[in-house]
């Protein structure tokens, strides 16, 4: 797929996120994970089992991540990368036994293609599991009332198997809002049953649904660039040919999100590739094994030329963009509220005086803050916060606004996931 088959959509496409609605509405939701929690639905995220003795060699020659410490009930964020260090996909591996670990995410089926292609002991089959997220300060309160036992055992990204409704569930500590959080697993076949009990054993804490049209500024605030919306996958290369046919073919659907805009631009495709280091992942990156893209990211965590920050946007510019909707002629391109929702890689030029230091991606308003932000990969040399830069907002050939911005951290939000829960 080249650059100009993803550049530009036809009139008129539009889809929300994944399809949910507003359950209150989006300012109120996401108000949720600071004050309350909220209930989420990433049951649309592909799994797979990998079982075998060779399990873990095929997870560490394909993933950044080392092995030599992978307990039972244990989970880890999983990597992918190609030969050039850029990510392919990423997602969560949990170990169930001594050998047999569930892989989240869009990256099953590129371990899975690697094991077709390879010689290792392991079979692989696709499931079928919920993946129901509390995370809030009231997460820990809400499943305990839903299950009807203690979680304070649990230890963050570890598992523990619990029962709501009277069905195994598989509780995973984590935190993608950036504050205390469970993902809680198991069979669709009673994912219903299980959803309602928490619903109602949220009631007493103020737990909210969160729809589709808020969900993604939790990654936003917390920093946790997304598939699509932060990067493109590192599969559109000549040697990874086979690899995209065979992907496009299995999941047209998904393929088909490949969407780019927003002022960057780039004749070569590569240039919307990301690296687990201009992430913010590379503290995950293990040099203690072999893998895709070893040499590439040796050199890279020596000498990094990009890292990940947030950029706050001057809210005077941002109303400028807003207010040409009320004036004559073609107004600045719309910023969408909270953010955009069609799954573009919205990426827009990073500017210090007339040299491109950067590109922003995920942009939007957290209410939170009462700030538009985004998240940009950005030169080392410009990446300290307090440095003003500026974003240039608006598709090629139309009218472009220049927003003021000045660099934070990454994550915005005070990171609470870790936070210890017996002290609760």
């Amino acid at each position: 797929m080249g650059i100009h088959e993803m550049r530009r959509t036809p009139p008129g496409y539009f889809t929300t996120r994944w399809g949910q609605p507003e359950y209150t509405d989006w300012q109120d939701e996401s108000m949720s994970w600071k004050e309350t929690c909220y209930i989420g639905d990433w049951s649309f995220l592909w799994e797979r089992r990998f079982k075998g003795p060779d399990v873990l060699k095929l997870f560490s020659d394909v993933s950044v991540n080392s092995y030599e410490k992978f307990a039972i009930n244990q989970s880890k964020h999983c990597i992918h990368t190609n030969d050039d260090g850029k990510v392919i996909a990423e997602g969560i591996v949990t170990r169930l036994s001594e050998d047999e670990v569930m892989l989240f995410g869009r990256g099953t089926f590129w371990v899975d293609y690697k094991l077709r292609n390879g010689s290792y002991n392991v079979t692989s089959t696709p499931d079928d599991w919920f993946n129901f997220q509390i995370s809030g300060p009231q997460a820990v309160h809400v499943v305990e009332k839903a299950c009807g036992q203690g979680l304070r055992d649990i230890k963050f990204m570890h598992n523990g198997w619990i029962k709501i409704a009277g069905r195994d569930v598989l509780a995973l500590r984590q935190g993608m809002a950036g504050e205390i959080g469970y993902e809680l697993q198991g069979s669709t076949e009673y994912a219903g049953e299980v959803y309602a009990a928490l619903l109602e054993a949220g009631k007493e804490f103020g737990m909210r649904q969160l729809g589709g049209r808020t969900a993604f500024i939790n990654h936003l605030e917390a920093c946790f660039p997304t598939i699509i919306t932060d990067y493109l996958p590192a599969m559109f290369d000549e040697d990874m040919k086979a690899y995209l046919d065979e992907f496009r073919s299995a999941m047209p659907a998904f393929a088909s999100t490949f969407n780019i805009a927003g002022s960057f631009e780039s004749n070569d495709i590569r240039d919307w590739y990301r690296s687990p280091v201009e992430l913010g992942w590379g503290k995950v990156i293990k040099f203690d094994h072999d893998f895709i893209g070893r040499e590439a990211l040796e050199k890279e965590v020596a000498n990094p030329k990009r890292v990940i920050r947030t950029l706050v946007w001057n809210p005077d510019d941002v109303i400028d963009v807003y207010a040409s909707l009320f004036k004559q002629g073609q107004p600045f391109d719309f910023m969408e509220m909270p953010r955009d929702q069609r799954g573009f890689m919205y990426a827009d030029k990073v500017m210090k005086g007339d040299t491109l230091v950067g590109v922003t991606t995920s942009r939007g308003y957290s209410f939170y803050f009462r700030q538009m932000l985004s998240l940009c990969t950005l030169d080392v040399e410009h990446a300290e916060p307090g440095t003003e830069v500026s974003v240039v907002w608006g598709n090629p050939g139309h009218p472009q606004k220049v927003v003021r911005a000045t660099v934070a951290p990454a994550p915005y939000k005070t990171d609470n996931r870790r936070a210890d829960v017996t002290a609760i």
